[in-house]
C-alpha cells in the first residue's frame, strides 16, 4: 500500500513539472509566433536569423534577459517590488493547473492529462485570474514612480471593469452544462461534434463573444493595452523593472494568454472534443486514441492565440474613456440579456 502511494506521488510531482516546462515552453513559442505573425502583417520577416527559420530566437531572448543586470532603484520598497512579478508569473502557472487537456486517463490513479481535477474547477480558475492583478497592482505602488503607479491603476480598473462581464458571460455555459466540472462542460458538448459545442449552441455566440472581447481586455492585450501605453506612461507598471523581473511578467502575461485560450476552447469549442463527432471511424490503436483529443484540444487553443495575435496586429488602441465605456455601457448589459435570453431557451426546451 505504501508502495503505491510512493508512486502515486512521484507520478502527481513528475506530472506538474512536465506540465510546467510544456507550458513555459510554450510562452517562449507564442512569443516568436507573435512576432513572425505581426512581421508578415506589416510586411517584414521577423526573427530569422538565430537557428533555423529564428526558432532558436526564444532562447537567445532568454539567455539575454537572464544576463542583463538586475537594476534597482534606490526608493521603491523592495519587499513587494521584489514579490510583484512573483505574484504575477505564481498565478498565471498555478491557473493550468485546473485545465484538463485530453480524456480522462488514468495511470496507478493518476490523471494523465490535468494536474487536478476538482468540480469546481472553473470557478477555482476565475479566483487565480483574479488574483493575479494584484502582482500588477503592487508594482505600480512599489516602483514609487508615478507612470507605473498610473499603469497599475489602469490594469485594476480594468480588470474590474471587464471581470465581471467575463464571469457574467459564463453563465449561460454554466446553465446550459449544470457543473462547474470543466470536463462535465466538455462532456455536454461531445456529443454531435461543431453543432454540439456552445458557440453554436442556444445564445453562447453572444456569450462568446463577450468572453473573448473580455479576456483580451483582462490580459492588458491590445487594443486594451492601456496599462502599459508607451506612448503615455512610458511602459507602464512594469518601467522600473529589468532583467528576470521583467521577464516574469512578460512571461505572466503570455502565460495568461495560454490560459484564456485553453479556457475558452473548453467552455466553447468543445475542448478535445472532434469537431466531425462520432461520424468518423476510430483509428489507430490505443495511443492514438489517447492523443487524437490531445491534438483537437492544441489546435483550437492555437486558434486562439493565432487570433489574439492578429487582432494586435490589426487595431489600433482604445482611448481608456471608450475602454470604460465598451464595458460597462455595453457588454456588462449584453452579457445579462444573454443570461435572460439562456435562461428562457433552457426553460422553453424543459417544458
Amino acid at each position: 500500500m505504501e508502495v503505491s502511494i510512493w508512486i502515486f506521488l512521484l507520478l502527481s510531482v513528475l506530472k506538474v513539472i512536465v506540465v510546467t516546462v510544456i507550458l513555459l515552453t510554450a510562452v517562449a513559442y507564442t512569443v516568436l509566433l507573435e512576432r513572425k505573425v505581426v512581421g508578415r502583417i506589416q510586411n517584414r520577416w521577423g526573427p530569422s536569423r538565430v537557428g533555423p527559420f529564428g526558432l532558436l530566437q526564444p532562447l537567445a531572448d532568454g539567455l539575454k534577459l537572464f544576463l542583463k543586470e538586475d537594476l534597482m532603484p534606490e526608493s521603491v520598497y523592495r519587499p513587494l517590488f521584489v514579490l510583484a512579478p512573483i505574484i504575477a508569473l505564481a498565478c498565471a502557472l498555478m491557473s493550468i493547473s485546473m485545465i484538463p487537456f485530453g480524456d480522462d486517463i488514468r495511470y496507478k490513479g493518476v490523471d494523465l492529462f490535468q494536474i487536478s481535477d476538482v468540480n469546481i474547477g472553473l470557478l477555482i480558475l476565475l479566483a487565480i485570474t483574479g488574483v493575479g492583478v494584484y502582482g500588477i497592482a503592487l508594482s505600480g505602488w512599489a516602483s514609487n514612480n508615478k507612470y507605473s503607479l498610473l499603469g497599475a491603476l489602469r490594469a485594476s480598473a480594468q480588470v474590474i471593469s471587464y471581470e465581471l462581464a467575463l464571469g457574467l458571460s459564463l453563465v449561460g455555459v454554466i446553465l446550459r452544462s449544470q457543473s462547474l466540472r470543466l470536463r462535465d462542460i466538455v462532456d455536454v458538448q461531445a456529443t454531435h461534434g461543431l453543432l454540439s459545442w456552445n458557440v453554436f449552441g442556444g445564445f453562447q455566440f453572444v456569450a462568446f463573444f463577450i468572453y473573448l472581447t473580455a479576456a483580451y481586455a483582462e490580459t492588458n492585450r491590445a487594443p486594451f493595452d492601456l496599462p502599459e501605453a508607451e506612448s503615455e506612461l512610458t511602459a507602464g507598471y512594469h518601467t522600473e523593472y529589468s532583467s528576470m523581473k521583467f521577464a516574469m511578467f512578460f512571461m505572466a502575461e503570455y502565460a495568461n494568454m495560454i490560459t484564456v485560450s485553453c479556457v475558452a476552447t473548453l467552455l466553447f469549442l468543445g475542448g478535445w472534443s472532434s469537431p466531425f463527432g462520432n461520424l468518423l471511424p476510430a483509428i489507430g490503436g490505443p495511443i492514438v486514441q489517447a492523443l487524437l483529443p490531445v491534438f483537437w484540444f492544441v489546435a483550437k487553443v492555437f486558434f486562439f492565440l493565432f487570433l489574439y495575435v492578429w487582432v494586435r496586429g490589426t487595431l489600433p488602441r482604445f482611448r481608456y474613456d471608450q475602454l470604460m465605456s465598451f464595458g460597462w455601457k455595453f457588454l456588462m448589459p449584453l452579457a445579462v440579456l444573454n443570461i435572460i435570453a439562456t435562461s428562457l431557451w433552457l426553460a422553453f426546451r424543459a417544458g
